[in-house]
């Protein structure tokens, strides 16, 4: 759907928003109320429990991500990492650590939400089949939705939008049947049952946990922002939040209805359902959870986009499968995330058992991103300093609240999203601990130093020629410098010699289609800048596009355009090209400490599930020359060397010709 912007409401946008952002907070009516009432249907702990999922929702969904969240994007992109970016031009050295323990804790999340989502609605086949194994059910499905993320979230939200039209508005038929049977729910709107909850019945501080789940979900409001813009979410969640709350409404109605009880095999929400009715509704239900899962998908995209260009995480391979720099696909993440599921699945085989993993992650997630939020709003809006911190305090509080409650499942399940957050945050902190000490090296040399160098080099007839051309690529996004790699690689080896050196720079633009470049004269000739912009929808033929740039200046009398080789000239017209890509390693006479060296390891680790350096710049791996440079990230070794003897006399050497003349009379 290319010709959709998220920038604009639209119909189109708010179809395609519903289809790919209210997932997962759209499907929580499957589980929540059992996962309060445990089977337990007290009327104290009912309206406390409803009581606290419609504030839960007013205040973290609407008023935290939807109000306030939205306006803190980071040119049109949302999430936890768009926080960090914005914040980092603040030399807070702090924020990293909110922002590493967010995505941490969101990857940890995209292991449990497709697999929890998807078996909550399978398993109501369950109330008319008792017997059919639906943990291979749910495995077919998690592996049918991971394959088709390919296709791009554009193209998903246009299916899927309308089936959760379908499903919301299931939502609000089910609950305005439901509410008469107990109209008294409706007082649940006064928050004083939620505190007559926790004080007067027992074990209502946990039933918080239970209540949390109500909100997962409120995240991907904020980090699909870039997929769907602002005003297609707001207005959409006008109308979605209003049908979820009738159906807990509903949920709550049927719990306190006189003799109700609980079926074999049947949850709250399919108990809601008529029976005429309860094959259609599950496969409605299965196709929602279906984008439930796509919602978290579609965030965790997202965020690890962002985590590539904060250099946060090593460079992978980013696709677009529309016009829309907003949707993205990340095939490494999109089978990591799959492998996790499955493990998900196969591990605790029931929703039920899932519950007491799902929450704590993404709680822990909500307070890293109040209390960045609530920075950068007092930074942006001084004038308003107090309102926010009281309004941020108070998010704080609450969502603390529910990370106390969650905490008592840990070891019923919560043990498993929490070691996962811990793994994840491990290496995105050894990574970005291994990037600090990168950067203690000199980046970059200027310029006006290297220009010499290429002449003295160019001139001394003792070198080789390696190429008539030969291209560098650099990360020096300005003519005035170059990569000290780039320098070592030229002149503190074997001197490079070449009739044309070419500096280039790669850059991806903003606009899905186009290829332009400025070429910048370092030597008149003999040396250039290149600065080569592709649309990010592009292919990267970079040999090719520098061909016909050399090409162009040949045609316009810039360049003489023949081969350094005599030998060749009359017989090969086109002159012949040499990439050198270079990978930096420490040097050996670095003196690292013992965490340096797994900073070290961890780095290297990580990159090796990335892009090699050919494939980051896009190169044609047949015409490319990796080279391996090393560099200083702490003090080098100073190690003390005694020399025994030392005897250069005349006696030596009339002894040493002595022998040398005897041994020739003999021979």
């Amino acid at each position: 759907m290319s010709g959709f912007n998220a920038n604009k409401l639209s119909a189109a946008g708010v179809l395609i928003t519903i289809g790919i952002v209210f997932g997962d907070i759209g499907t929580s009516p499957l589980y929540v109320f059992d996962a309060i009432t445990n089977g337990h249907y007290d009327r104290l702990l009912v309206l406390g429990g409803l009581s606290s999922v419609i504030w839960t929702l007013i205040l973290l969904a609407t008023v935290k991500y939807i109000y306030l969240a939205l306006n803190a994007d980071n040119n049109g992109e949302g999430g936890i990492f768009a926080l960090f970016a914005l914040l980092k031009e603040k030399k807070l050295k702090w924020i990293i650590y909110p922002a590493l323990i967010g995505c941490a804790t969101l990857l940890a999340d995209g292991f449990i939400t497709p697999a929890i989502s998807i078996s909550s609605a399978v398993e109501g086949v369950k109330s008319i089949f008792p017997d059919i194994p639906t943990v291979p059910i749910v495995s077919g499905i998690v592996i049918g939705l991971f394959l088709i993320q390919q296709f791009g979230t554009a193209s998903i939200g246009k299916i899927f939008g309308p089936i959760m039209i379908v499903w919301f508005g299931l939502l609000g038929y089910l609950g305005l049947i439901n509410i008469f049977k107990d109209t008294s729910v409706l007082t649940a709107f006064n928050p004083y049952h939620i505190f007559n909850m926790l004080m007067n019945y027992k074990g209502g501080f946990i039933v918080l946990g239970a209540v949390f789940l109500c909100t997962t979900g409120a995240e991907a409001l904020y980090s699909d922002l870039g997929h769907c813009g602002k005003k297609n979410i707001r207005i959409s969640w006008t109308f979605m939040s209003i049908v979820i709350v009738i159906n807990y409404l509903g949920q709550a109605a049927l719990c306190l209805s006189p003799g109700f009880k609980l079926e074999n095999h049947k949850t709250v929400f399919y108990t809601m359902v008529p029976d005429n009715i309860l094959p259609f509704v599950i496969i409605i239900a299965t196709l929602a959870t279906i984008i439930a899962s796509q919602a978290l998908i579609t965030g965790v995209f997202t965020l690890m986009n962002e985590a590539i260009k904060l250099k946060l995480w090593t460079n992978l391979k980013v696709k677009y499968p529309t016009d829309h720099s907003g949707h993205i696909y990340i095939p490494f993440i999109n089978w990591f995330l799959m492998a996790g599921c499955l493990l998900v699945i196969y591990i605790f085989r029931s929703a039920k058992a899932m519950e007491a993993s799902y929450g704590l992650a993404i709680t822990i997630n909500m307070v890293m991103t109040s209390m960045l939020l609530g920075v950068l709003l007092i930074i942006r809006k001084p004038k308003l300093k107090y309102i926010y911190i009281f309004v941020f305090t108070i998010f704080l509080i609450i969502e603390v609240v529910f990370l106390m409650a969650n905490l008592s499942k840990v070891f019923d399940g919560g043990w498993f999203t929490l070691s996962l957050s811990v793994i994840f945050f491990t290496l995105l902190f050894l990574y970005s601990k291994a990037k600090q000490l990168r950067k203690n090296i000199t980046e970059y040399v200027p310029m006006n130093q290297v220009i010499p160098l290429l002449n003295s080099v160019r001139g001394d007839s003792h070198i080789n020629y390696e190429a008539t051309n030969l291209v560098y690529p650099t990360r020096s996004d300005s003519p005035q410098k170059l990569d000290s790699t780039v320098f070592y690689s030229l002149f503190q080896k074997r001197p490079r010699k070449a009739e044309v050196t070419w500096f280039l720079h790669l850059n991806i633009t903003n606009d899905p289609w186009g290829v332009h470049y400025t070429v910048n004269e370092i030597i008149d000739k003999h040396c250039y800048y290149v600065s080569l912009n592709f649309g990010f929808k592009e292919e990267h033929r970079v040999e090719f596009m520098m061909k016909k740039i050399h090409d162009k200046m040949v045609s316009k009398g810039e360049l003489q355009g023949k081969s350094i080789f005599t030998c060749l000239q009359e017989k090969i017209t086109e002159p012949d090209f040499k990439f050198i890509v270079l990978n930096s390693r420490v040097a050996t006479d670095n003196l690292l400490t013992s965490f340096e060296i797994i900073f070290v390891k961890v780095y290297r680790f990580i990159k090796m599930t990335g892009l090699t350096p050919a494939e980051d710049f896009g190169l044609d791996k047949t015409n490319v020359v990796v080279e391996y440079v090393p560099i200083s990230v702490t003090k080098q070794l100073d190690q003390e060397m005694i020399e025994d003897s030392e005897d250069y006399s005349t006696k030596l050497n009339k002894t040493v010709d002595s022998k040398n003349k005897a041994y020739k009379k003999r021979h």
